[in-house]
């Protein structure tokens, strides 16, 4: 399997940093992703909602500017973590956000959902699921 397109030529490391509760926030991301390695941060992070545009604003402009005034090393592109359970009454709102930016990556957690990930893909993003064992694992694939 080859890598995405979205990741080719723009990895310094082949990692990805975990999208810490509470502490992961635009400038955690900003410094990862202009490192070499994804910068994530979960949706629920951005509070209230309308937060979420307001960070993606920033890591899509401070990314941008990086880009320009490095060519040689570019930075890698960022996710964000969707949690997709029936309980997160923001899932809606979050992902017309994330569509609207075209988030690179998008980490799905807490189930999976097939026009969650139709969105994603509609714009050419990937979508990874973060799962707790080898059930959900299984059920992923």
């Amino acid at each position: 399997m080859s890598l995405p397109s979205v990741l080719s030529d723009r990895l310094r490391l082949p990692a990805v940093a975990s999208p810490m509760f509470i502490v992961s926030g635009p400038d955690l991301v900003i410094a990862q992703s202009t490192s070499g390695i994804v910068g994530s941060f979960p949706s629920l992070n951005a509070r209230p909602q309308p937060v979420l545009r307001e960070w993606l604003t920033r890591i899509t402009e401070a990314l941008a500017k990086h880009d320009a005034n490095n060519p040689e090393t570019p930075s890698a592109p960022y996710a964000v973590n969707l949690i997709v359970h029936k309980s997160n009454d923001r899932l809606d709102e979050d992902l017309a956000t994330i569509v609207e930016f075209e988030v690179p990556i998008v980490i799905t957690s807490l189930g999976a959902r097939a026009d969650v990930n139709e969105a994603i893909h509609s714009y050419g993003g990937i979508v990874l699921h973060d799962v707790i064992n080898n059930t959900f694992a299984k059920k992923a694939v």
